[in-house]
Formats: C-alpha cells, structure tokens, sequence
C-alpha cells in the first residue's frame, strides 16, 4: 500500500440482523488488506440485490459483525497484484474501469482476486458495469446451464420488471425462445412489452396458470424462472409441461414449502435450486461468463434499466432495501459510492 491510500474507508452495512434501521454507516473501517494476488479497486458504484435483505434479516446466516453490505461493484483499479502468478496474462493495468462480483462492496474501496475482475469494454462506463454484473451473471449462467434455453422454447419468467428478471427476458428472446412473463402493474407490463416479451401476464387481475395453459395449448411450458418463492411454487407444477425444468431461484413471497420427491415423477419434471457461485467457482468458468455477458451488452442482446441511484448513506441504503421489496421498482437499483 502506498501513502496515497487512507488507513480507513467508510462503509455501509450491519452491526445485528433485523429491520432495515439495522443498517447504518460503519466509521473506521480499515483500508482492505491486499494479497498479491488482488487488485485494489476505488469503488464508484454497488448494485443492490434482494439477497442483501436476507443477509441483513439474517436469513442468510453471517458468522460475524459488523457485515459490510454489497455484492456486485464497479469502479477504478487502483492497485494491480505484485505475484507473477497473478500479473501473468493479466489484462489489467492502474485506471482501468472494472466491475465484478464481490462481497463488501458498499465501501469506499475493496480488494479482490484479480481473476474475479472484468475489464469493461470502452464503450460501458462503470453505472451501466456494476447494473449487470451478479443479476446478468446470474441471468446468463442461469439461462445456459440451469435450463439451457434453445430456439423453440417457451418459457415463463416471474418478476420480469426487475433487475434479474429484465436481463433474463432479453438473454431468453435473444437465445430464440418465446418468453411470457408476469409482472404485478400495467407500468411494468408496458417495460417488460418494450423488451420484446411475446406474452405479459399481470398478477392482480390474470390467473397465471390459466393464461400459461391457454397460450401454450395446454402443454405448459418449457421451463419457468421463479424468483418469487411460496406464491408461486405449487403453481409451477401445473404450468410445467412434461420433462420441463422448475428453476426456484428466490424468496420474494417467502421460502418455497419442503418437497415430496415423488411429485418430481408425474411429469418427469427436473426441479433445482441454483445460486449463481456454483456456476462462477473458477477462474475459467468467471472469465468465460463475464466475456459472454459483457460482449451480449455490447450486441445489445439485453437492455439495462437503472430504477434509481441511491446515495452512499445509511438512509439511502435502508430506502433501496425498502424500494427492492416492495415490488413497486423496475430495473435494476445502484449505490453511488463515488460516481460522477
């Protein structure tokens, strides 16, 4: 570290799990200790997450406090590693723009394995970098391998408006497939329409399943991307068509109910559970899916919404916490660290 670094950084993030007053502005954090093999980056922008609510309710266990919120961030390098293991093919150099899946990511500075990081093409700044990084690595790795999307396909996608469910939208048309989506107002049917989705169902005043047998003939469909959870699980089985795949990939209404394996077996339907780290555990496997998700951007294979950008304080924090669950957002939330 050099002396142009401060020795403590301001954050955001909890000290207990509870309501969202938990969150607050944690004063004298040290400046993050590099290994070298990590890049030091000055943090302009964090993308917020619904997972960050369950972190902080604690839903999703933390083993020690205080917690510094965030998963995804973008911004300036820095710092490069000094390992010749790491530098090696490195494609990085001090005032690069870069993004990445990371924890802790609502602070002043972060570092980081220099593998985790994307260079960002030229022609996206650090705002548009940090709105795509865990929602469309999480799209994307979900959309190839979870169920890989093919041309032919119809598939259904809750919570389309959204962040993930957005970028999903636009990879799943991109790939070929027929998308009919769910949204909860007319406003977020009219976004989710100017995607290109085919078919747009709105829960407050249409029976999903119903709509979904009805367009597909009665077949159901090919697989469904379900974010929202306890609403909406015992529904999937009746808009799944034979040997389809039910992705249960969130918690918005509440925690899907435990499953009778036997009911897998009435239509020979496969069910999963995905998170999006067991699919970028690698070195090769992140580098080949950041390349993929940034050059779909580029291609305009999907488009990015920014719902709004919230201040880097406690309060701005607590508000996008608050904005994120109460189903009245569309596109994707960001924590100005630093941007201009």
């Amino acid at each position: 570290m050099t002396e142009s670094f401060p020795k403590t950084i301001k954050a955001i993030g909890f000290n207990k799990n509870g309501d969202v007053d938990v969150i607050e502005e944690l004063k004298d954090i040290p400046f993050p200790t590099a290994s070298d093999e990590d890049v030091i980056i000055k943090v302009e922008y964090g993308g917020v997450n619904f997972v960050d609510t369950y972190q902080r309710a604690g839903l999703y266990p933390s083993s020690k406090f205080p917690v510094i919120l965030g998963g995804e961030a973008s911004g300036t390098v820095v710092k490069l590693p000094t390992s010749e293991k790491a530098l090696d093919g490195l494609d990085l150099k001090v005032g690069d723009k870069v993004a990445a899946v990371v924890a802790n990511s609502f602070a002043e500075y972060i570092a980081l394995p220099a593998w985790r990081v994307a260079k960002l093409p030229a022609n996206v700044d650090t705002r548009s970098g940090a709105a795509v990084m865990v929602q469309g690595l999480t799209a994307l790795t979900f959309a190839r391998e979870s169920y890989a999307i093919k041309k032919g396909d119809v598939i259904l996608i809750y919570a389309a408006a959204g962040g993930f469910g957005s970028l999903l939208t636009g990879m799943a048309l991109h790939f070929g497939a027929t998308v009919i989506a769910t949204v909860s107002t007319e406003t977020k049917a009219e976004f989710v329409r100017s995607l290109g989705a085919q078919h747009v169902l709105i829960t407050s005043t249409q029976n999903v399943v119903d709509e979904v047998l009805k367009i597909t003939n009665g077949d159901g469909v090919h697989a469904v991307f379900d974010g929202i959870g306890k609403d909406t699980f015992e529904d999937n089985f009746k808009l799944i068509r034979r040997k389809g795949t039910i992705v249960s990939m969130g918690n918005a209404s509440g925690v899907a109910p435990p499953l009778n394996i036997l009911r897998l077996g009435e239509k020979n339907i496969v069910i999963l559970r995905p998170r999006v780290f067991g699919y970028i555990t690698t070195p090769e496997e992140t580098k080949h899916y950041q390349d993929e998700l940034l050059s779909l951007l580029v291609q305009g294979a999907f488009k990015t919404k920014i719902h709004k950008d919230y201040p880097f304080t406690a309060e701005g924090v607590q508000q996008a916490q608050k904005d994120i669950t109460s189903r009245g957002t569309i596109g994707k939330l960001l924590v100005n660290v630093a941007g201009s």
